[in-house]
């Protein structure tokens, strides 16, 4: 290992290209995980100024739709050309369907551009993850992607907040604009800090497989959509795009069978873990953004609050969320047992969701604000514990297609959730609304008897009666959509008790986390997040004590930090001290006293010229110390083959890597 090797590898706090280059993507990951949510609380002043509240489902769903298609092929192109050339032109694509959206003029420019942002916005999630692998060690790694992972966790609490403040104190279009001068700094600072790396591995894109995906997930989002509201359910247009996603779907599943390396190979359905995950992962994410998406327009609508208020009443749904994502996690850490949360998280969910449907015209804010928190505290519980439940389920060879694909069930699940929902409560309101007003011909009820709805300005023109009839047809169509929802959570609470309870291995608990309640679309390889997990652990191992303990076994009597430093003068006996000292950040003095303590043992001599080499017993002590190290590194691998090419190499590097926690006395015996 070179001296500029070790820089790296240190701790990035230390290096300030590192912390620039992780700012840098720190402001790419808010950003895409920010526009997931943002839009929510500003849909009733986008559809009050562009109209169109039969469409208001499709502002969510185009920006998720369009992010799941990518997620698996800007992984691979990642790996072929380089992160941060593909990292660059996700974000330019980013950044110029947000400029669009902000300039929209009606409904359909505005769900076209929400599309194309998101085809920028799934890769700047993927590519933000992977790219931090660039930069930082796998003994650093797990850190840093946990940062990134309350990040997205901060996001998706304060989209809403941030949406209506924006939209009540500048303009809905504000939302969009705010993205540019932060992309802007965001791609001059990766252009000049962000080193341009690729794998050496040949990588296989699956386009065939990815295609009949998007595919597929397209016609049935347009099917739910426009069935029953811009086609009869029975036309031919709504029966032959279900005949479409059906047909592509099979056959998907026929090339996926036959992929090289393919987006989701149908092996792993054999594996009973994951299928159900997977299914509970769909309704999990249907329930999330569609509660996300409707709760905005009932508070604003109906209870009459402001974007900002509104943003401010959905958080108890995201702290209820937080609290219980945090608590599981810490709880199945110590204990070592998952099954019961997702048994007690969809139950609750499902009461959440049946409390929801009972908001009514006179409903408190402070009662809403209390049936958001139990459905957040249910969906805390089950979210983290299925992409868990399937890293403990797979084998090493397939934890990267494993983990990518739980992700991948989430998000298709909000995609098609908020297209279902969106077109339920649009059927409904159309029907109420023909109830409600029938016999009535004022020329202020023109547009209020279909599902293009009225505008607040129109509401407020209405005599008082027939604006109480409009809040509870409003109401009730807004009950249906949440009846149905706490259906399909029921389902997903049935499919809960079949999920298996396997012995959880260490490797696996490493992945709980903030990060992991929230659906991050990412395309992962094994060997990443392998070192992702395994990092997590040296962390929650407490490196003192691992280095000591490796000592004691390999029989070697040096403190801590000279336990440290032999490894790393085997590797490159030419290396600054000081400088090596300052990247793994320990104390100069302490690194200086450890090299004292191996020359006064005999492990390290030098020339007159005064460069370093190990001697003989220097060489013998430190080839013991890395085998130790090694071996309890590979032991946090159970169940991981540990003579595969991947865990060996990644146990090796760390040993090597392997440094004391800071600060340490170089005089304390191991």
């Amino acid at each position: 290992m070179t001296t500029a090797d070790v820089a790296v590898s240190g701790d990035a706090r230390s290096s300030p290209s590192v912390g620039v280059v992780f700012a840098g993507l720190m402001l790419v990951m808010l950003m895409a995980a920010l526009d997931q949510t943002i839009v929510a609380t500003a849909l009733p002043t986008i559809v009050g100024d562009l109209g169109g509240l039969n469409q208001l489902s499709w502002v969510v769903t185009a920006y998720l739709l369009a992010q799941t298609i990518v997620t698996p092929l800007y992984g691979k192109l990642g790996d072929m050309v380089g992160r941060k050339v593909v990292l660059q032109v996700g974000l330019v694509i980013f950044l110029i369907g947000s400029a669009l959206c902000g300039l929209a003029q009606n409904m359909t420019m505005l769900i076209l551009f929400r599309g194309l942002q998101g085809l920028g916005g799934g890769g700047l999630m993927v590519s933000t993850m992977a790219a931090i692998g660039d930069v930082v060690s796998p003994r650093e790694r797990g850190r840093y992607q946990g940062y990134f992972g309350a990040a997205f966790g901060v996001a998706s609490v304060l989209g809403p907040l941030l949406g209506g403040a924006l939209t009540s104190g500048v303009s809905w279009r504000a939302i969009f604009y705010v993205n540019l001068p932060i992309g802007v700094i965001a791609f001059l600072v990766l252009q000049a800090t962000l080193p341009s790396r690729k794998s050496n591995e040949r990588q296989h894109i699956d386009w065939l497989g990815a295609g009949l995906l998007a595919g597929a997930l397209a016609s049935l989002v347009l099917g739910c959509t426009w069935g029953g509201t811009t086609y009869p359910w029975g036309s031919a247009q709504i029966l032959g795009l279900f005949a479409a996603a059906i047909v592509l779907l099979i056959a998907f599943t026929v090339v996926e069978s036959r992929a090289r390396e393919a987006v989701l190979p149908p092996a792993l359905f054999r594996i009973r873990t994951f299928s159900i995950s997977s299914a509970m992962g769909l309704v999990v994410g249907f329930a999330l953004f569609g509660s996300i998406t409707y709760l905005s327009l009932y508070l604003q609508d109906v209870l009459g609050s402001s974007p900002t208020a509104a943003g401010l009443q959905t958080l108890p749904l995201m702290a209820g969320l937080l609290l219980t994502s945090i608590g599981s996690g810490q709880i199945i850490t110590r204990t070592g047992h998952y099954r019961t949360f997702p048994i007690v998280g969809t139950g609750i969910m499902v009461v959440g969701l049946v409390l929801l449907s009972r908001l009514g015209v006179h409903t408190s804010h402070a009662l809403a604000s209390a049936y958001m928190f139990v459905l957040g505290l249910g969906l805390g519980c089950v979210m983290q514990v299925l992409v868990l439940a399937v890293q403990n389920a797979v084998d090493y060879a397939q934890l990267g297609v494993a983990t990518s694909g739980a992700t991948l069930f989430r998000s298709i699940g909000g995609t098609v959730g908020t297209a279902v929902l969106g077109t339920i409560f649009n059927n409904r309101l159309d029907a109420n609304l023909r109830s409600a007003f029938a016999g009535h011909s004022n020329a202020a009820l023109n547009g209020a008897s279909s599902s293009s709805g009225l505008s607040k300005a129109q509401l407020e023109r209405l005599p008082p009666a027939l604006h109480l009839d409009y809040l509870h047809a409003f109401t009730n169509s807004l009950s249906t959509v949440f009846e149905v929802a706490a259906a399909i959570g029921a389902c997903a609470f049935v499919l809960s008790w079949l999920l298996p309870e396997n012995k959880l291995r260490d490797t696996a608990t490493a992945s709980t986390g903030v990060g992991e309640a929230f659906a991050v679309p990412r395309e992962v390889q094994s060997r990443a997040e392998a070192a992702r997990a395994l990092s997590v652990l040296i962390g929650r191992d407490k490196r003192r004590q691992l280095v000591a303990n490796a000592a004691a076994r390999a029989g070697v009597e040096l403190s801590p930090a000279a336990v440290w430093l032999i490894t790393l003068l085997q590797d490159d006996p030419a290396m600054n001290i000081p400088a090596t000292a300052r990247a793994f950040d320990i104390p100069e003095t302490v690194a200086t006293a450890a090299l004292q303590e191996l020359r006064s043992g005999g492990y390290v001599t030098s020339d007159d010229k005064g460069a370093l080499a190990l001697t003989a017993a220097g060489n013998d002590a430190a080839d013991k110390l890395i085998a130790e190290r090694r071996e309890s590194l590979q032991r946090l691998c159970a169940g991981w083959p540990a003579d595969h090419p991947d865990i060996a190499s990644l146990c090796t590097r760390l040993a090597r890597e392997l440094a004391p926690e800071a600060p340490v006395s170089a005089a304390t015996p191991a």
